[in-house]
């Protein structure tokens, strides 16, 4: 095995103005809102259609809600899940389950019924958070639990809680009219479900914070090979690590956040749930990506950092009013999830002077292991390694260290890795190898170092799909059709997306009596109604048959190369 070297290359590259590793405070993630509301009470902490929410106001509605929590039994590391769109009401609900010295387990509220469900009982929640258009998802999640397994509690919020009425709004924070629609709905509620306007402002008893850097604060979840999402467990600790790195961005208390990428996900949550709250930074929040709406908020108030995907940057470039938006207060523009294509990064610093500073994390990771520096960036790059990590690549074999240039799979070991996989010890055994008597996380993907430590990502180990930054697992999609009525085999594999990157394509062997009778837009049709948006094929093609191993085992990489070649 070769000895780790002391000095990796990045390093003689490293931005001077940085510590090469940063002291993680050894506090609680709620500590930061404490902090951050008695240092500035009346600052906005989230605009939301115009409709602002101070430090001091999240702080006081964090704790009704964790006082509610504790009301209807919940207990240090009981599990709380968070089933919304980007709104106040979620980072108000993560703090509160945190405050409550509860675990939150964020879910994406664009997973289907069967999807929740699986979450719910691999999670083992007591109580979900949830909006009014999700709560008979919720409800129907919950018919099919065993007794033992059902929650203890539902609360419901509509997004218009956090809204002004559409009287008082300046026209430039409107949204379309279908968007602001869905938001201000009042679909009817289960009778089990509580509002939360009846929790607010109520004086409930709350008990003293007792979680501590080490405890569990989050389950993640990720999904895998298997076709199970697996929950990554992150500590108060693994979190902050991530939490304290504004100054990577050169982000100050004056800066203004477009969070617009969802909270669901690491890197929303890391970016704009935990750093904005440890910063002190203003986020606007849009619940979903309008171009429009996102072009005049960045006009309108200012915004400094924007961190998205790069369909969103390609989508804002593609609307006739993009030159009027006034961009330019922005100072620093980043991303991850999907290489961002040469031609829109050049056009960003040609028409801007902004560089796209991608980045490079994994939900194992806490989001960021790498990035660009913005003295410093290489465009189609993940950017060297962060604060205190050391990543490396090897051939995903032997182990061995390869050399600059060589591809190989890429590890890496920092204080924002994940303790492991929540009741899974396997894959959490198999996830990790060890170099040098330290922990390494193997992250599935293949790339290669130059010579001044930049990485650079070549191609996947794991079979994964990334479309437009959503990650979609071809065995979790696969199981999902299989409980088609219609479907016999399928297998799942990338098509080639000019716009999101890759799309999904279904290649399904019909059961025989289906055969003639079933369409491969039914399919696709179905498949909307059982799984998440960014999951359901875009394409659909009937094959007789699907090669296979002698094992029995089905050549996915062989139709893979096939689809490839034919594209």
């Amino acid at each position: 095995m070769p000895t780790i070297s002391s000095v990796r290359p990045h390093q003689r590259v490293w931005p001077k103005r940085l510590p090469h590793a940063l002291s993680v405070p050894a506090t609680s993630l709620w500590f930061n809102l404490e902090v951050s509301a008695r240092r500035y009470p009346d600052k906005t902490a989230y605009l939301f259609f115009g409709q602002p929410l101070s430090f001091s106001a999240l702080q006081a509605q964090a704790q009704a809600v964790a006082g509610w929590l504790q009301s209807v039994g919940v207990k240090a590391g009981d599990r709380v899940a968070l089933y919304l769109q980007n709104c106040p009401q979620f980072v108000v609900a993560y703090y509160a389950i945190l405050r409550a010295n509860a675990v939150v387990v964020p879910v994406n509220p664009m997973n289907k019924m069967e999807e929740l469900t699986y979450q719910l009982q691999d999670a083992q929640a007591q109580v979900v958070i949830c909006a009014a258009d999700l709560a008979a998802t919720v409800q129907a999640a919950q018919s099919t639990l065993e007794p033992h397994e059902r929650l203890r509690q539902v609360l419901v919020t509509h997004y218009s809680d956090a809204m002004p009425p559409v009287s008082a709004m300046d026209p430039a924070e409107l949204a379309a009219e279908a968007t602001d629609a869905w938001l201000r709905a009042e679909p009817a509620l289960p009778a089990a479900c509580l509002r939360w306007s009846e929790i607010l402002g109520q004086a409930w008893l709350l008990g003293p914070h007792t979680a501590e850097a080490d405890d569990l604060a989050m389950l993640q979840y990720t999904s895998g090979t298997t076709g199970h999402p697996k929950g990554c467990m992150h500590s108060h600790r693994s979190l902050m690590s991530n939490a304290v790195t504004g100054c990577w961005t050169q982000s100050t208390v004056a800066s203004v956040g477009l969070g617009v990428v969802p909270f669901f996900h690491i890197t929303g949550l890391v970016c704009f749930v935990l750093r904005a709250v440890f910063d002190a930074t203003s986020t606007v929040i849009l619940p979903r990506w309008d171009r429009e709406l996102a072009g005049r908020l960045i006009s309108r108030h200012k915004v400094t950092h924007w961190t998205c995907i790069p369909t969103m940057v390609i989508d804002l470039f593609g609307s006739p009013n993009y030159k009027d938006f006034g961009l330019g207060g922005l100072v620093h523009i980043n991303g991850g999830g999907a290489a961002m294509p040469q031609a829109v990064a050049e056009r960003l610093q040609q028409e801007f002077g902004l560089t796209f500073l991608e980045g490079y994390g994994l939900t194992e990771t806490a989001a960021a292991t790498h990035g660009n520096p913005p003295e410093r960036a290489k465009l189609q790059c993940l950017g060297m390694p962060f604060f205190g990590v050391d990543s490396r690549v090897v051939d995903p074999n032997t182990l061995r260290e390869l050399e600059p240039g060589e591809v190989g799979e890429i590890v890496s070991r920092g204080p924002m890795l994940f303790q492991g996989y929540w009741r899974n010890p396997e894959a959490t055994a198999a996830a990790f190898i060890e170099l040098e008597g330290q922990r390494f996380f193997r992250t599935g993907d293949l790339g290669h170092m130059d010579e001044e430590g930049y990485f650079f990502l070549t191609d996947r180990l794991k079979r994964m799909i990334n479309s437009s930054g959503f990650k979609v697992w071809p065995a979790e999609v696969e199981a999902l059709l299989f409980k088609h009525p219609a479907v016999h085999e399928a297998c799942i594999i990338s098509s080639q997306d000019a716009y999101r990157g890759e799309s999904v394509k279904a290649l399904v062997v019909l059961r025989s009596e289906a055969r003639g009778q079933t369409t491969e837009q039914q399919i696709i049709d179905w498949s909307r109604e059982h799984m998440a948006a960014y999951k359901v094929p875009r394409q659909v093609q009937f094959v007789e048959s699907l090669p296979k191993s002698g094992s029995g085992k089905v050549m996915w990489r062989l139709l893979q190369e096939r689809e490839t070649a034919g594209t």
